[in-house]
């Protein structure tokens, strides 16, 4: 896979490796043309949002050992559909995003501006 980049226009650091994020499984918010839910924001989980998310038919709470699936927990990072992250700031539970490892596709469906309103490094 050639080299992606994150929001800042630089190579796109690690969302998270526990429990194993990315579309490709890889621990990164890298995307491809088979990705059609563009998992390219990598957000800090909130119970909120994974409430919201399992209301809205996203269950991504509960273990799947089936699909070698863990469970997201609130405080993991997970990368997370970037029209799921417009539709929970729209509702008003948009979790916190860490930019570096948030993939550049995203800045199509939302702006640097919104985004950087929920930057990671600024409440940690």
């Amino acid at each position: 896979m050639e080299e992606q980049l994150n929001v800042f226009g630089k190579p796109i650091k690690p969302c998270c490796h526990d429990p194993l994020t990315g579309f490709y499984r890889d621990g990164f918010c890298h995307t491809g043309h088979e990705d059609t839910g563009v998992h390219t924001v990598c957000v800090q989980a909130t119970e909120e949002f994974l409430e919201y998310s399992k209301s809205r038919g996203n269950d991504l709470s509960t273990p799947r050992p089936e699909f070698n699936f863990p469970g997201v927990r609130p405080g993991d990072k997970w990368c997370l559909c970037a029209g799921r992250w417009v539709e929970a700031y729209m509702a008003g539970v948009a979790p916190y995003v860490d930019l570096e490892a948030t993939n550049e596709e995203t800045l199509a469906i939302v702006s640097i501006d919104t985004l950087m309103r929920f930057n990671l490094k600024g409440v940690q």
